[in-house]
């Protein structure tokens, strides 16, 4: 069996910081001999999974679950007594919550979803050899058992866990299991090469699938449009003219990604020729693989995976660069571009300790260093961090979508515990959660000098996960200053020692210098290019990835957190700055706010998720329902959608439809908490609480008898078509709507 522990080390010497593991997970598989208890429960999860994979397809993090409930000797107080006083039910959430905290004081959950990641790292340690290194037989075992658990019933892998099978999924699927040793004749192979024999083959896969299909010696090059790398020897100044269009005005995201990529384009870099790379030749395609003309299926697309498709405007630039790099391969400039490439390729491993940004950079990064000499340095201290995004669920082994969402979700646990009026009865939870908090908070800029790297400043920033990821993001700071000032408020007996005022004004700075020009925010960094640069997205299946957009989401968090701070404290020499984003960020808000009152989110399913900010955000300005109607419209809306049951539930749909669609599933713990939190800010409750007493027994009738709730229909999402989970939040936005309704809407619970 599986047991996960804090990793106490890696073994790699490049670890300097006093925080190299705080936060991270690892497990050791222990021998079937095991006395543990639990085998047994986590068999049964693992079985329970499979046989309902094509209903539930949203693991429940049982195995992790299962053994911090038994190491902390957790068990429910009556749990035949269902349904509870609310008091009560917010007890038993609160307390087996409590018991799935990490020594260090984070939550650690399932962030995986996306089913194009683990690819990447498997035909990555596949061409440098490392496979055996660094996957053990128990995780290539786990990893198959996760591949086949999400197979869809057509033979296809979609591009996430709930998605309806694509070209690039099942593609690189099909790869992976071939990879991990599954014969081509065993169950559910024949069907795969089906799927895509029926739509014309592999090359029909999106932009990034055929780089990983290139790679790996598969397809050839000639099928994949330019990623020329001279791109990062543009002037970067806007006054060039062309600096708009420099690669480092892209979202951090897809300019980390296109970084590593345009360098393997730019040496062509190729697989050795295996046996393995022969079999896939004639496996992924109807046709033989000698007679494809690859230049011809550049701009090849399967109807399922394509929802952004090329302007005409682009496939002329392909096309235009295509011709050029008959001059530019192998020419002093190609040379001194790949250096470029490389330079700022080491940078961003030395910077975030080998983690990387994403996973997609991150594997594309360890390939680059392996092309450029794969006896270095650079290489070597990859593949220990490969293991940061290594998830086990009852599914199977995944490779997750971030190295975690570890503050994120400690800093909404904080802030939804101190909503219960409650917290006293937690305090160990709550002293252990600041510890975190306090040191995951980045205290170190990254190497200067910054706007060479296209970094912004980060010092008193805090990241989505670890001190050791150490990327700062706009909202996971605000939410992290949110939190440390619940603690602050709580008081030393409760909460421990605070975060210093001088580390939290350090944040204010960051908060103010992320805001834009048009009042809002965006995620990593300000939105530094034109929208129009969007025209040269070339990934065909994930939409805004250019631009890093202001957001409803982004610019309420870092509102809300302005206002707690300027509260907190204020004699702040800040505060006319804050006054100034503050009332920027007002005006953003409400025009973003969309006719029928929604706001759509961008990081959450989906307009539940954004009324939720768009909500927060106009009551930190003192705004409220009906004097204010905008927060009446949006009062209006979530109503509407209200179900018979006084649920809400959203479907993934709502993301990249951009219209409000409802569950199949039903109601939706996690929709209906954001949704009665929505409400609240608005302040319906002080004109009728009737839909949130029903909402609120919708949510107490869904809680289990150990104070879990379900997990149910996946929750989060990016760039508009790639769902991605976040385990936690079942149990995070109960306890929260609950808690802030027991203040707000009853006499005590």
């Amino acid at each position: 069996m599986w047991v996960y522990r804090n990793a106490q080390s890696d073994g790699s010497p490049h670890l300097h910081s006093l925080n190299s593991n705080q936060g991270r997970q690892t497990w050791q598989y222990l021998s079937e001999g095991s006395a543990d208890p639990l085998s047994a429960e986590q068999e049964q999860a693992r079985k329970a999974f499979h046989q309902g994979r094509h209903q539930q397809k949203n693991s429940s993090d049982e195995l992790l679950r299962l053994q911090m409930l038994h190491s902390n000797n957790f068990s429910p107080d009556r749990p035949q007594q269902l349904p509870r006083s609310l008091s009560a039910a917010l007890q038993s959430g609160m307390a087996y919550f409590s018991a799935l905290q990490q020594p260090d004081g984070h939550w650690a959950g399932d962030y995986g979803g996306p089913m194009f990641l683990m690819p990447g790292l498997l035909i990555t340690c596949y061409i440098t050899d490392s496979l055996q290194a660094v996957l053990t037989s128990h995780h290539q075992q786990e990893m198959i058992r996760y591949l086949r658990n999400h197979q869809n019933q057509d033979g296809g892998w979609g591009l996430h866990i709930e998605g309806g099978s694509t070209m690039f999924g099942t593609a690189l699927n099909y790869v992976s299991l071939r990879i991990l040793g599954v014969a081509a004749n065993h169950e559910g192979m024949s069907e795969a090469r089906a799927w895509m024999h029926s739509r014309g083959g592999a090359h029909w896969s999106t932009s990034w699938g055929k780089v990983w299909l290139a790679l790996l010696g598969v397809m050839e090059w000639e099928g994949v449009n330019p990623l020329t790398p001279e791109m990062w020897l543009l002037p970067f100044s806007k006054w060039s003219g062309i600096g708009w269009a420099h690669p480092g005005r892209f979202w951090c995201h897809c300019r980390m990604v296109y970084l590593p990529m345009s360098y393997l384009y730019g040496i062509r870099a190729r697989c050795r020729e295996t046996d393995l790379v022969h079999d896939l030749r004639h496996e992924l395609y109807p046709m033989q693989y000698d007679t494809i003309e690859w230049k011809a299926t550049r701009n090849c697309c399967a109807k399922e995976d394509l929802y952004y498709p090329h302007p005409a405007l682009q496939n002329v630039l392909w096309w235009i660069m295509s011709q050029a790099e008959r001059l530019l391969l192998g020419s002093r400039l190609r040379k001194a571009a790949l250096k470029e490439c490389m330079e700022l390729i080491h940078y961003e491993d030395e910077s975030t300790r080998h983690i990387d940004i994403g996973p997609v950079n991150k594997v594309l990064n360890m390939l680059a260093c392996w092309f450029e000499n794969p006896k270095s340095e650079h290489f070597a201290r990859h593949i220990p961090r490969l293991h940061d995004y290594l998830w086990l669920a009852e599914d199977g082994m995944k490779m997750q979508g971030y190295n975690g969402s570890q503050l994120w979700d400690t800093a909404f646990a904080v802030q939804a515990f101190a909503a219960t009026g409650m917290s006293k009865q937690f305090s160990a939870t709550l002293q252990s959660a600041h510890s975190y908090i306090r040191n995951t908070q980045v205290q170190v800029e990254a190497a200067p000098p910054l706007d060479r790297f296209y970094r912004h400043p980060s010092k008193g920033a805090w990241p989505f996960s670890t001190q050791d990821h150490g990327w700062p993001i706009s909202d996971c700071t605000s939410e992290g200053l949110k939190a440390a000032l619940d603690l602050m408020t709580l008081g030393t007996d409760i909460a421990g020692s605070p975060v210093s005022p001088e580390r939290l004004s350090q944040c204010v700075e960051v908060i103010l210098s992320y805001q834009n020009p048009c009042g809002g925010w965006a995620t990593y960094e300000n939105s530094r290019t034109t929208a129009l640069m969007e025209l040269i997205n070339p990934s065909e299946t994930f939409g805004d990835i250019v631009i890093d957009y202001p957001c409803v989401e982004c610019t309420s968090a870092c509102m809300t957190a302005l206002s707690s701070f300027k509260r907190h404290f204020p004699s702040s020499s800040a505060l006319l700055a804050i006054a100034h984003a503050l009332d920027l960020g007002k005006a953003y808000v409400e025009r973003v706010q969309r006719p029928d009152g929604s706001w759509y989110g961008s990081w959450g399913v989906c307009f539940t998720y954004g009324a939720w900010f768009g909500c927060e955000a106009l009551s930190a300005m003192g705004m409220k329902a009906p004097a204010s109607g905008a927060q009446a419209q949006a009062c209006s809306f979530l109503l509407q959608h209200q179900r018979e049951d006084g649920g809400w539930g959203e479907s993934y749909l709502s993301c990249q439809d951009k219209v409000y669609t409802q569950s199949e599933s039903g109601s939706q713990v996690v929709n209906t908490a954001w949704a009665m939190l929505a409400l609240m800010a608005a302040g319906q409750h002080e004109q009728s609480a009737q839909p949130l007493h029903r909402a609120a027994k919708c949510l107490l009738a869904a809680q289990l008898a150990s104070g879990d709730w379900p997990q149910q229909n996946i929750s989060g999402v990016f760039n508009r078509n790639c769902m991605i989970a976040y385990s936690n939040y079942r149990n995070i936005f109960p306890i929260w709507a609950l808690g802030k309704y027991r203040r707000l809407c009853t006499a005590g619970g």
